[in-house]
């Protein structure tokens, strides 16, 4: 019984884990918004990856936790914006800038907050009834 609770708190932990992993990864990216690279080239927002950790012990028992597989640089277009006066404009005026997307960015933020309250609530969850159960056996 027990062995099942803690097994709980992984899989919930593994989700605030990889959540808190993707927020970083927003926030990098918001702060990066008008930056360019030390070569000059345009800062290239960056993506996480999730993956489930599947086992067949795992789908057997359907405790089926997540890991960060990979944060890797976006293939997304860089934006291109006509700013002739720009010191980092081409001979037509055109400046590329990062292909970060505000919106975009604001929008997965609160999913991922969302995502990560959701693992906490199943978390605590989890703890009440380990403590109940606790309160029984006494």
């Amino acid at each position: 019984m027990m062995n099942d609770l803690f097994r709980t708190f992984n899989i919930s932990a593994s989700g605030m884990y990889a959540q808190r992993i993707r927020m970083n990864v927003i926030a990098s990216n918001l702060a990066n918004y008008e930056s360019y690279r030390a070569n000059g080239e345009p800062y290239r927002k960056l993506e996480v990856v999730f993956e489930a950790v599947e086992s067949q012990e795992n789908l057997i028992k359907a405790e089926i936790p997540v890991r960060v597989a990979q944060i890797r640089f976006s293939d997304e277009p860089l934006r291109i914006v006509f700013d002739p006066n720009n010191p980092r404009a081409n001979q037509e005026g055109y400046v590329q800038k990062p292909n970060v997307d505000l919106v975009k960015e604001m929008a997965d933020m609160i999913t991922a907050v969302r995502s990560y309250e959701a693992n906490l609530n199943a978390f605590v969850a989890t703890k009440e009834m380990a403590q109940r159960t606790l309160e029984l056996w006494r």
